[in-house]
């Protein structure tokens, strides 16, 4: 009597077993992961590929990289080229059907994401500039929801026996992002003006209203000299300033002498869920952004 019971378990073990599978997801960012695990849970397993403390803009491919695109059921990246350097290595390196260009496992953020600052044309000469536009989307509140939605109904393609799951998840995030708003949209930015190390921030202006009236960049990806820093105290002297903004990954040296020469403070953004032991996640990373802005 007992062999037959076994059986009957074993089978509708096998049976069941897709339905407690979990979707292997690859993100290149782990803001990207923050929002998939607020939105698969229990259903999902993340890997993230690239550390907050690391550049974005200068990541490697690496066999361990490789090796986790290649078990993906699912890569989810920034896009706008900001992993062109080596994401396309990973995918294609990887052998994953699943995961190549115009499938479903292959998610760009960006097509959620109204770009910005598309340069008219990609010369060299202009810095490191990204010809679809500035991929540093991730500390816009709206443009969040908009990906949220879309990374939702991809985990429901993909893995549709659990849709309502993530349907679900998707209305909590939508209704917990609508309460944050109210309190971020409190925090007195609009009128603001600041330097920017980097063209980072310029999607959190447009929405909330400050202004960003100089670089210490003075083209992207290329260090400022010394004339330009002069450019920045004589604009400093002539325009009331706010502060100076950058992120953890930059280099500290020039900012610290602007802010020496004019008396502003160098105002740190923590830039990534992360970045700080407090940026738990994309809600808690963008808490620390206003309060530091505020």
């Amino acid at each position: 009597m007992k062999k037959p019971t076994i059986l009957i378990f074993l089978i509708t073990f096998l049976f069941a077993w897709p339905a407690f599978a979990e979707l292997n997801v690859v993100t290149t960012l782990p803001w990207i992961g923050s929002i998939v695990n607020d939105l698969g849970r229990d259903k999902v397993k993340v890997t993230v590929l690239v550390k907050p403390s690391q550049d974005p803009h200068m990541i490697e491919a690496k066999p361990s990289m490789i090796l986790a695109a290649r078990r993906a059921d699912l890569i989810m990246y920034n896009g706008l080229d900001l992993e062109i350097g080596y994401l396309p290595i990973l995918i294609e390196s990887s052998r994953n059907p699943k995961i190549q260009p115009g499938r479903p496992g292959n998610f760009d953020c960006s097509r959620f994401v109204a770009a910005i600052e598309k340069p008219l044309a990609a010369d060299r000469s202009l810095g490191d500039v990204h010809p679809l536009g500035n991929p540093h989307y991730h500390l816009s509140p709206g443009n969040m929801r908009n990906i949220a939605e879309g990374i939702s109904r991809t985990l429901s393609q993909l893995d549709p026996g659990n849709a309502s799951f993530y349907q679900e998840n998707a209305s909590g995030f939508r209704k917990k992002l609508d309460e944050r708003r109210k309190e971020w949209g409190t925090a007195q930015l609009r009128g603001k003006k600041f330097v920017s190390y980097h063209k980072y921030f310029e999607y959190l202006a447009q929405e909330y209203g400050f202004q960003l009236v100089g670089y210490i960049e003075a083209k992207p990806g290329i260090p400022p000299s010394p004339g330009h820093i002069e450019s920045l105290i004589e604009l400093a002297k002539g325009t009331k300033l706010d502060g100076i903004l950058t992120t953890a990954y930059f280099p500290r040296t020039a900012p610290d002498f602007l802010a020496r020469k004019t008396g502003l403070k160098v105002i740190v953004i923590p830039h990534e869920v992360g970045a700080t032991p407090q940026a738990t996640d994309w809600f808690k990373l963008m808490d620390l952004v206003f309060a530091s802005l505020s």
